[in-house]
């Protein structure tokens, strides 16, 4: 008995052992080859990739055509399943490799219908961009093509990759404006269901257009507006009971966004501009960007060197040796929501040019494993009609600037070859990408500011909220070249940038108000900046990683005062808490129990007082609606609790010290019943301990340790200029001089490759946890693939 049981064991280790084999011959079947020579059709001549120590590639060609293909080649070796999921998030088609568990993502994407719109824009793409994006596409199959066996991730799903297409490339950027722009006006429709019932001045107060903490570029700080009058405004005769949601420590939703700065000549050692950039995006494994250097050593020479986004052929931020340039998202107003009248007949809507039929298409959706779904969208002529909003006894529609075929080109590789940022900017507003804030500097020294991307021109109505077009009004045409706003060389010598206000008056007018960051983050780094007259660019990394907690430190007080010898009598979890919060770090710093506490305390009051106020909004409405919160709400919440107004305090609360304190208990009820452990336990990098995941590790919990990033606590927050959080972040950091980027630094998330049996899988990832500088350029060649022409 004893033989056969030891024999059924060998057996089943055997058996394990040989799955384990097969495995692993699988995955590395399906590393990309890296030295040596691979014949490739589509290309004049041949193309040589270095890669060095990290994986950062160095695509040489002899033009542009031939060094698309080799940019979209070692981007099908490294990274195609992350553009597959890219191109089927933005068509709507993730449930046909995935299954039915994306079913519902895929109808919310394909309600823009995506790929169609690329088809059409691709019939009418410039002959130029049209080359480039052929010898893109062929790369990236060819690269597909290469590796010995289909990418892992496919054996798991059980699916095969299908070839990359034209389309896809636009896919991509659509993508982007999914990520960056609110692509269903829903900012517009939580803000018009408040709009609806609240008066004016009581509106205006609650949704300001900026805050004392506003840091533009041209212009000054908002001063703060006159509370409401009790006529206007009141929460303490208010029935309404609250629906304040459960204590949790989520103040905001993480804003996307980015930081990105520019010092003049007259500043740097060199004499040359330094411009600094750190996008922030969702991090997941493996990071969203691809480092790679491209060079053209034929008539057509440039060499440029920076991020790439798989899936384009562009470099989307870096410098071509002359111009330096990064780009942070604008939060521009680029998609409105339009009231629908209906018509007379049945299935139409009025128009200023009468009555119309809606389009309608029958889209269908494939899901893995099951039947296809029908999806059906109905057009308007201004965009296609929104089927989950909550506004009451209309339908709506939304106008978004992705809807437009001039919103999406390949103009980006301009970039490559201007000379000065006044070519730079030039560029730079032709660009067909989710409006950005352009950050440029150059060699001789200047450095430039503008908005990158297509401007709509809007007659006069009020874009914040739903608005009826049907008798005329909307969209008119788009902005020309001559009237962006720009500033260039500013006396200052300084250009800074981050999701927050950066202009004023007309200009700002132009751009539109999307729900700008507050001034926190950009007022921290601007003080940053003039805090030195002279810069090098590994200067730059200590801004792009300062975690003081400058927007906590009156909250800080405001607590300590809360908590005065009153509250903490015969009190010891007060008490403690008090303690801890008077000896923090004032860092978002993982160590820091003080900051996590005063955070906390933060952003209960600030849903707290949000609900109070929307208690005479709420009662308006029969069913539950959501409103939107602003990101200037900080300048109301300030003001009311500094006036402590009682017409504004709800009727369950018997002094604003009184709130202030039940908001403490609230948050040491919720520690005690989420943590193990005491307070003093509770420090900041528990709460942000990174989560930087491969897509397919939640369903393969027991692959996490092998796909996944490793958890650990990191620092930074939102509202200050290390923005960071478990699952967003720097998509990269850098900072450098055009023409000297020898001496420029370059990090980010994750590594190079998205295979995780490569050496570059994780390469670079702890310095870019630790801050720790990588050299812009690629460094010493360690793999020479050719990529050779075939005759």
């Amino acid at each position: 008995m004893k033989r056969i049981i030891r024999r059924l064991i060998l057996f089943v280790v055997i058996v394990i052992a040989g799955c384990s084999l097969a495995l692993f011959l699988i995955l590395n079947a399906s590393l990309p080859q890296l030295d040596g020579e691979i014949s490739a059709s589509r290309i004049s001549a041949d193309i040589r990739i270095q890669r060095d120590a990290g994986g950062m590639p160095t695509v040489s060609a002899k033009n542009r055509a031939d060094l698309a293909f080799g940019t979209g080649f070692v981007h099908g070796q490294d990274r195609f399943f992350q553009m597959d999921l890219t191109r089927r998030q933005a068509a709507g088609e993730l449930a046909e490799i995935i299954g039915p568990a994306a079913l519902e993502i895929d109808k919310r994407n394909r309600l823009h219908r995506f790929r169609s719109r690329a088809s059409r824009v691709i019939t009418r793409m410039a002959s130029d961009e049209a080359e480039i994006l052929s010898a893109y596409v062929a790369g990236v199959n060819a690269g597909l093509d290469s590796l010995g066996a289909r990418p892992f991730e496919y054996f798991i799903l059980g699916v095969t990759p299908e070839p990359w297409r034209p389309e896809d490339t636009l896919l991509v950027a659509y993508a982007m404006f999914l990520e960056l722009n609110d692509e269903r006006a829903s900012h517009d429709i939580k803000r018009g269901l408040v709009h609806r019932v609240m008066p004016a001045q009581a509106y205006d107060w609650l949704y300001p257009s900026g805050t004392k903490w506003d840091a533009p570029i041209v212009g000054e700080a908002r001063k703060g507006i006159a509370i409401p009058s009790p006529e206007q405004l009141n929460v303490r005769d208010s029935t309404q009971a609250s629906n304040r949601s459960t204590v949790s420590e989520d103040a905001e939703a993480p804003l996307l966004g980015s930081n990105n700065w520019a010092v003049s000549g007259k500043l740097s050692h060199s004499g040359r501009a330094i411009v600094a950039n750190d996008m922030h995006l969702k991090l997941a494994t493996p990071n969203v960007f691809y480092r790679a250097r491209l060079v053209v050593n034929g008539a057509d020479e440039r060499d440029v060197s920076g991020v790439t986004l798989p899936g384009t052929p562009a470099v989307v931020a870096g410098s071509n040796g002359h111009v330096a340039w990064g780009l942070t998202n604008s939060y521009g107003d680029w998609s409105d929501a339009v009231i629908l009248r209906p018509g007379g007949q049945p299935d139409s809507y009025l128009t200023p040019g009468g009555e119309m039929e809606f389009t309608v298409y029958k889209e269908q959706i494939d899901v893995k494993g099951e039947s296809p779904r029908e999806f059906v969208v109905r057009e308007t002529i201004w965009g296609p009609v929104l089927d989950d909003h909550s506004y009451p006894d209309v339908e709506l529609a939304v106008r978004w600037l992705a809807h437009e075929p001039n919103s999406v080109n390949l103009r980006q590789l301009d970039l490559e070859t201007v000379k000065s940022v006044f070519e730079a900017v030039q560029v730079a507003n032709g660009l067909g990408i989710p409006p950005q804030n352009f950050v440029s500097g150059d060699a001789e020294g200047n450095i430039a500011w503008t908005i990158a991307g297509q401007l709509p021109v809007r007659t006069q109505y009020d874009s914040s909220i739903p608005a009826d077009w049907s008798e005329g009004g909307g969209w008119i045409g788009w902005l020309g070249a001559d009237d962006y706003p720009r500033v260039v060389n500013p006396e200052g010598g300084r250009i800074w940038t981050a999701n927050a206000r950066v202009v004023d008056g007309d200009v700002l007018r132009k751009i539109g108000d999307g729900d700008y960051d507050l001034g926190a983050r950009a007022m921290q780094i601007r003080d940053g900046l003039f805090a030195k007259e002279s810069f090098k660019p590994a200067d730059m990394l200590a801004i792009q990683f300062d975690d003081r907690a400058i927007l906590m430190a009156p909250w800080r007080e405001l607590l300590l005062a809360v908590l005065d010898d009153g509250a903490l009598r015969n009190n010891a979890q007060r008490r403690e808490y008090r303690e801890l919060v008077d000896d923090w770090i004032p860092r978002a710093s993982p160590e820091s129990v003080g900051y996590r506490l005063v955070r906390a305390f933060r952003s209960e009051l600030r849903k707290t007082v949000f609900d109070a106020l929307m208690r005479p909004v709420t009662a308006a409405y029969d069913s539950e609606v959501e409103f939107w919160i602003s990101k200037q709400f900080e300048g109301p919440l300030w003001a009311v609790l500094e006036e402590q107004p009682l017409h504004l305090l709800p009727a369950e609360y018997d002094s604003w010290q009184d709130l202030m304190l039940q908001a403490v208990d609230r948050n040491l009820e919720y520690f005690a019943n989420n943590f193990e452990g005491g307070l003093a336990q509770r420090n900041w990098g528990e709460r942000n301990m990174a989560t930087i995941r491969h897509p397919l590790s939640r369903a393969l919990p027991i692959l996490s340790r092998w796909l996944d990033m490793p958890r650990e606590p990191l620092s930074g927050d939102s509202n200050l200029p290390k923005a960071q959080g478990p699952g967003w972040g720097a998509s990269e950091r850098f900072a450098v001089s055009p023409g000297n980027e020898a001496n420029g630094y370059l990090h980010m998330p994750t590594g190079q490759s998205g295979h995780p049996l490569s050496e570059f899988y994780r390469a670079g990832h702890e310095n870019w946890v630790q801050g720790r500088p990588m050299d812009f350029l690629p460094g010493a060649t360690q793999h020479v693939l050719t990529l050779t022409a075939q005759e």
